[in-house]
């Protein structure tokens, strides 16, 4: 399990700089055991004495392991981080310090504290062991387990380790957005776009003449890609992919698992981070644009059923994507044994130029992000 993930977590392109403290050199171990590790890691330094904690931090905390520190120790990492690669590069920090097993007996809980400073927010993670169930060693590679899994979170490596916690553990995850991410996820933007060079998120004005391919990317594979790919060279214009937060069929996305998703995109193309479901809506934030969609979607973009109102509502929804100048382009899906075409969209009459085909031999997806998470 070990080997796949840190082979995962090397084959994407963010790299840190690692700072830790009372446990977590496993971790460092499983990093630099597999080849590619200069992928991942910039710098790893263990403050182990408190005055090297200490000098990371930039203060004396009153309890060394807290996720206070953690954050500090992450802040300071990605400071450090951008020193060394000249702000090349998507990077992050990450700081774990942790209070674990040793050869004295301690009066307080076993526990650590890890967080990841990126470009979109700050993650936090927070394990409390059960006392006395495990050895130094054991619990050494909990907490080592518990830095992949930030690592591989901040590099949107989805399929990351369960933990092998017992009854009575406690483990929490949280996440704070930076700016203009906060904004964004507290309803004050309608959208952001993160860059994919840097992982930076970014707004302003509505990207104009572009496609957008929306999904929920869980995960990213290559038949998105290839369908980017295949309608950039159909259109003859750079295609965005968009990531909303509110689904019509599907549960929320909160920032934290946005932040986890959006990792997959780093240096592959510009993601959107949108809260608008609908395709009209989405019209409404990017006019002129041309929606990239498989032919099971286009069935239910024109399906009555999903519209208060029925008919009336499907022509209501396609009359503002039409005044909003915006199309569809629909691709080629085999969809539960059968492969869907645009002719199996019942698209009401006069509204018909505003669906195109994407030729078969230009693409055709017959991949699920679903059947993929069905093999992890």
């Amino acid at each position: 399990m070990v080997e796949e993930l840190v082979t995962a977590i090397h084959a994407q392109p963010q790299r840190m700089v690692l700072n830790f403290a009372g446990a977590g050199s496993q971790a460092l171990a499983w990093l630099h055991g597999l080849s590619g590790s200069s992928r991942t890691i910039l710098e790893a330094t263990d403050r182990y004495t408190a005055t090297s904690l200490v000098e990371a931090v930039g203060f004396t905390p009153d309890r060394f392991t807290s996720l206070q520190v953690a954050k500090a120790l992450a802040e300071n990492g990605e400071r450090r981080a951008r020193h060394l690669a000249s702000d090349e590069g998507p990077l992050f920090g990450l700081g774990c310090t942790a209070t674990i097993a040793t050869d004295r007996t301690k009066q307080g809980d076993h526990r650590c504290a890890v967080a990841v400073r990126s470009a979109l927010g700050t993650a936090g993670y927070e394990l409390t062991l059960t006392k006395g169930a495990r050895d130094r060693t054991a619990e050494e590679e909990l907490v080592s387990l518990v830095i992949l899994k930030a690592t591989a979170d901040a590099k949107g490596v989805l399929n990351g380790p369960e933990l092998p916690l017992l009854d009575g553990e406690r483990f929490t995850q949280t996440f704070a957005p930076r700016s203009p991410f906060d904004r964004f996820a507290a309803g004050e933007l309608p959208w952001v776009l993160i860059r994919p060079e840097d992982g930076v998120p970014t707004t302003g004005g509505p990207p104009k003449g572009v496609a957008i391919l929306s999904g929920s990317f869980n995960p990213l594979h290559r038949g998105h890609l290839g369908l980017a790919w295949a309608a950039a060279e159909h259109l003859g214009c750079r295609v965005l992919f968009e990531l909303p937060l509110v689904n019509a069929a599907k549960a929320a996305i909160s920032p934290f698992e946005a932040w986890r998703r959006a990792g997959q995109f780093a240096t592959v193309a510009p993601l959107l981070l949108t809260r608008s479901p609908l395709f009209a809506a989405k019209a409404g934030l990017f006019p002129g644009s041309v929606f990239v969609i498989g032919s099971d979607t286009a069935v239910r973009v024109v399906d009555p059923r999903f519209y208060e109102g029925g008919l009336a509502g499907v022509q209501e929804a396609l009359g503002v994507v039409r005044s909003c100048g915006a199309r569809f382009l629909v691709a080629l899906r085999q969809h539960r044994g059968r492969l869907l075409s645009l002719g199996d969209a019942p698209v009401p009459g006069g509204f018909e130029d505003l669906f195109e085909e994407l030729p078969a031999e230009a693409f055709r997806l017959d991949l699920s992000s679903s059947e993929i998470r069905e093999g992890w």
